[in-house]
């Protein structure tokens, strides 16, 4: 039996980029989670300080908290890898960088408005105004 020949070693565009899209890959996860994290705590502060009777909704901490810090950097790091999979091998690499980052931008800008809403709906519908008549 002979030897089966080694594998080629794809390099240049075609192939991994090495240390900088693993570094990439590691920012963008990292700046995504700091992101999720941030929607949460500027969204759930009413729900933990207790704004109706001083009830808070516990709920907040263990079920949208870590759904935000680990959901923001999973979907976020998908997109960015099924860009750079679509992208590879097209264009210039100055082009690629831009349209992977413009994508990671605007999945960081459309999860964070969506978790906004959400977390604005949920808040309002646990903690409804104590005084919603006209005679407040």
């Amino acid at each position: 039996m002979e030897p089966s020949e080694p594998r080629e070693r794809r390099a240049g565009p075609e192939g991994r980029e090495g240390p900088a899209a693993v570094a990439a890959g590691c920012l963008v996860t990292a700046v995504a989670a700091a992101v999720g994290f941030g929607v949460w705590l500027e969204g759930a502060a009413p729900g933990l300080r207790g704004s109706f009777e001083g009830r808070r909704d516990l709920s907040l901490l263990y079920i949208e908290l870590p759904g935000m810090v680990a959901g923001f950097p999973l979907i976020t790091l998908l997109t960015w890898s099924l860009t750079r999979a679509v992208l590879r091998g097209r264009g210039g690499p100055g082009a690629r960088r831009t349209v992977k980052a413009a994508v990671v931008v605007l999945t960081l800008l459309l999860l964070s408005w969506a978790c906004a809403v959400w977390l604005d709906h949920r808040i309002v519908v646990a903690f409804p105004d104590q005084c919603s008549g006209a005679p407040c």
